[in-house]
């Protein structure tokens, strides 16, 4: 295992920093899309009970499955690896939201409104940074979850840690093969420790003084 890693010890800090950078990126994303499908929806029950069953319903979806299908529009390399991992890290993130903004108080909103701020403007400085801390919550869910997502990525030959672990089950029994596999798993769960810790960092940075908890 030791001259595994020294022998590769390039490949597997540049294979993390793909990983971390697909994750991040990918939550960047599917953070904006997500905030702003609940910023549309949350204000109507029945948008919101929608939204609400699509991100249940698409959690069900197998992510190997959905890489394969993909494959045949897009083809191999980055494109379908982000549109998965955005697509899954964007379900928790909306669920999450949608109950960030419709637990903020009325009062807080109509006081918003009773001194002339506009709807976008209520949402903006009102509604977002008191629902902030619960959409985080979604925020880091979704990144533990698709931490795993982005190494399955590496069928579609993706960027990350998922090229370990494939190239070693595909020659488990083989000279370092569960040495790859190995390595892939450990970098991916110290990569996803890393990741939530940074995002505790964000919370505390970003969260309003008055409403930590």
């Amino acid at each position: 295992m030791w001259e595994f890693l020294v022998d590769r010890f390039n490949q597997i800090l540049f294979s993390s920093w793909q990983h971390f950078s697909l994750v991040v990126q990918c939550l960047i994303l599917a953070t904006l899309i997500a905030v702003g499908i609940a910023a549309l929806v949350y204000r109507s029950k029945g948008l919101t009970g929608v939204a609400n069953g699509i991100s249940a319903v698409g959690l069900t979806i197998p992510s190997f499955a959905l890489i394969g299908i993909l494959i045949a529009p897009f083809g191999f390399g980055v494109t379908p690896a982000v549109i998965v991992v955005t697509f899954f890290a964007a379900l928790p993130i909306l669920r999450n939201a949608i109950v960030g903004l419709t637990g903020v108080e009325r009062s807080l909103v109509e006081s918003a409104r009773g001194i002339g701020m506009s709807r976008i403007s209520t949402l903006l400085r009102v509604e977002l940074p008191m629902a902030w801390p619960v959409i985080l919550t979604g925020v880091r869910v979704s990144a533990q979850m698709v931490m795993g997502i982005a190494a399955i990525t590496a069928y579609s030959l993706g960027p990350g840690l998922g090229g370990f672990i494939f190239t070693g089950l595909s020659r488990l029994g083989g000279a370092n093969a569960l040495n790859s596999v190995v390595v892939g798993v450990v970098a991916v769960i110290i990569i996803a420790i890393i990741l939530d810790l940074l995002l505790l960092v964000l919370g505390r940075l970003t969260t309003p003084r008055g409403i930590r908890v």
